[in-house]
């Protein structure tokens, strides 16, 4: 890296008329919004998702998962081993079965917290919906 690619220039100060807060940059390390960054990926897939709002019942065997989905086996177990990468599940073996579940009340907490704030978020654009379709009939 050149010397140029290091410095980064100071910002100019924002011309605003209201006054800043004083605030601070969250002292956070880059290996943990890189870490972030990769559960954030591997949670944005619909199939994914699907699958772990299985997992949020209850532990499952691979076997049952695919049929629950409608899925190759293959399908599901190369999701699996992504999210067991990434650290949001864990597997169990039970004999010949595997068995997985999510890893801790985090992934939880941090599913149910994304179901219920994309629901909130349909449900606002469907109320906006027919406002902007009104809005639109009177610009004719």
């Amino acid at each position: 890296m050149s010397n140029q690619e290091n410095h980064q220039a100071e910002p100019k100060p924002l011309d605003c008329e209201h006054e800043h807060g004083l605030r601070s940059v969250p002292n956070l390390a880059q290996s943990t919004l890189e870490r972030a960054a990769r559960i954030f990926q591997a949670l944005g897939d619909p199939g994914r998702l699907r699958l772990l709002a299985i997992l949020a019942q209850d532990e499952t065997c691979v076997s049952e998962l695919a049929a629950l989905l409608k899925e190759e086996l293959s399908t599901v177990s190369h999701r699996l081993r992504l999210l067991r990468a990434e650290g949001i599940v864990q597997r169990r073996r039970v004999g010949r079965h595997v068995h997985y579940s999510l890893l801790d009340h985090h992934v939880q907490e941090l599913l149910q917290n994304a179901f219920e704030h994309a629901e909130e978020g349909s449900t606002e654009a469907n109320q906006s919906q027919p406002n902007q379709e009104r809005e639109n009939h009177h610009e004719r």
